[in-house]
């Protein structure tokens, strides 16, 4: 079974459960008292996917604007983006579309891109309306979906859903990379989710 690299990388404010996702993925992990990242952290997983393996090389970047100007680095070569908002705070969703148009203008051009409203365990103080958000992705043809990485509400399935928008590998026996070269960057933090 061939296996694929695929660079993901997330990006969105500070505080929306970047971290928190991909150790929930990851680890299937939730620390109530995870630090903000800085620059960017680096963790690895592998997923079935129809008959191939896709090894997700995912990239947390920092959300504090500081940090912005790194994000093209990280998000550069990408299979795929998953921006994060949270649902409680609307401002979130506004840099959503702040990235999404960075990505639309400096991304790869067939990079996969997915919406991702966290902490949907907090619906009863919802500031961003599902409906709203849903019809935003539709209308950039990104993947939509609400996750909880403390209740494990979706995060798996957000990776499947990524999964299915890569294209499969026409000849199974060229070199699995062929698609996605990964291009290696320096790791601005040592520190490790979970």
């Amino acid at each position: 079974m061939a296996i694929r690299e695929l660079k993901v990388c997330l990006l969105g404010d500070t505080g929306v459960g970047k971290s928190s996702i991909v150790c929930r993925f990851v680890q299937d992990h939730f620390d109530h008292n995870i630090s903000p990242t800085i620059g960017a952290s680096f963790l690895t997983k592998t997923v079935p996917c129809g008959n191939e393996l896709h090894k997700f090389l995912i990239w947390d970047t920092a959300g504090q604007e500081r940090f912005h100007s790194l994000a093209p680095m990280y998000y550069r070569g990408s299979a795929a983006a998953v921006i994060v908002y949270d649902i409680t705070k609307l401002d979130s969703f506004q840099t959503l579309k702040k990235w999404v148009k960075e990505l639309k203008e400096h991304g790869p051009e067939d990079i996969v891109v997915a919406i991702a409203g966290n902490k949907n365990d907090l619906g009863d103080i919802r500031e961003v309306p599902m409906k709203e958000a849903k019809e935003f992705a539709e209308s950039i043809a990104a993947i939509f979906i609400e996750t909880s990485a403390r209740n494990a509400v979706n995060v798996e399935e957000l990776f499947q859903k990524i999964s299915k928008q890569i294209p499969p590998l026409e000849n199974p026996e060229v070199d699995s990379n062929e698609s996605f070269k990964l291009t290696r960057q320096p790791t601005m933090s040592s520190r490790r989710c979970c």
